[in-house]
């Protein structure tokens, strides 16, 4: 179904005034933000998609409807692995919790318009060369099964490719300046600490997105519908962070079910896109995708990690002092010695 222009207008300019409530209004201040409140706009925020999903429903049909449903509740579910990395980079960068609304926000702008280019992209691969959904198919299958061997492998910093071509590249202070990314020095540009994280964080939805772009085009091929479900399950994302940074360690079962979501959805793909479209339907897909995701959430908290605090890295998380703790220092003079 094409949707109209005024309709695509229209959706920006609701994430748009979003965006601007939240850095205008809610987070005007710099503060920490605590559990209670990321909580409450974690509601809010599925209350805003439930809302615009019971939408699609009734303008555009059952279809429709559960083809956002379904995208929204992959893309919600992959993003707890984004809040995994997210709680890594802070931890390891020792942001402190007064800066990381901001790094978030703008790594949430930066997400909307990579996602926005990439779903742009994948659109008009699929159009055109209708080949390109076995791709799609099978690049899930791998990466699911990847995943599910991966097992809970956890990943790290120290020798992070990016972060030490940033360095190599970049004069970067030893110190945070408030919320700044960037500062004078002697009429000299210096990055600080804070832009690292943002340049991590921005690397990492852009790796996230290779998976997740595919997984949603496997439920729908509507550009509207990708779009949209994306952006519902990014803008409650920080605010999602901030409610979970400190127990999303004890989902360790989760990431074994989206793996075996991304590999049924890739599969769905290729059945459809060789017995026709509807030959797995979008319902049997929401089914499955929901008792997968639901479930390994469940065991998790069922038969939970027997030490689950090594699995995060020492360092702050939300709801810890803002000023700078040993680690903090002990890092510092590491560089300076390196």
């Amino acid at each position: 179904m094409d949707t109209p222009l005024w309709l695509w207008l229209g959706f920006l300019a609701f994430v748009l005034a979003l965006l601007a409530l939240d850095l205008g209004v809610i987070h005007r201040r710099q503060r920490e933000i605590r559990v209670g409140e990321a909580l409450w706009l974690s509601l809010g925020y599925f209350a805003l998609a439930g809302l615009f999903n019971a939408g699609v429903f009734h303008f555009r049909g059952p279809q429709a409807g559960y083809e956002f449903l379904t995208g929204y509740l992959i893309e919600k579910s992959l993003s707890v692995d984004n809040i995994f990395v997210f709680v890594l980079v802070f931890s390891h960068l020792m942001v402190p919790p007064l800066y990381q609304h901001r790094v978030l926000f703008w790594g949430i702008i930066g997400a909307l318009v990579m996602r926005g280019a990439l779903i742009l992209l994948g659109a008009t691969l699929i159009e055109t060369f209708h080949w390109i959904v076995y791709l799609f198919g099978g690049f899930l299958i791998v990466t699911g099964v990847k995943m599910l061997l991966a097992g809970e492998a956890k990943p790290s910093l120290e020798n992070n490719r990016i972060l030490a071509f940033a360095r190599r590249r970049l004069r970067v202070t030893e110190e945070f300046h408030g919320e700044r990314f960037f500062v004078r020095r002697a009429g000299v540009l210096w990055a600080t600490p804070l832009f690292l994280a943002l340049l991590l964080i921005e690397f990492t939805d852009l790796v996230f997105a290779v998976d997740s772009i595919p997984a949603i085009f496997a439920v729908t091929q509507d550009p509207f519908i990708v779009f949209t479900s994306n952006v519902f399950a990014i803008l409650g994302l920080r605010a999602l962070y901030f409610a979970l940074a400190g127990i999303v360690h004890r989902f360790h079962y989760l990431k074994y079910g989206l793996s075996l979501v991304l590999v049924v959805i890739g599969a769905k793909m290729i059945a459809n896109g060789v017995f026709g479209e509807k030959v797995v339907p979008v319902e049997a897909a929401l089914a499955v995708t929901a008792v997968l995701i639901l479930g390994s959430i469940l065991l998790s908290f069922l038969w939970p990690r027997r030490q689950p605090a090594a699995a995060l890295p020492t360092g702050w998380v939300p709801g810890s002092p803002p000023e700078e703790p040993v680690q903090a220092k002990a890092q510092i003079e590491r560089r300076r010695q390196s």
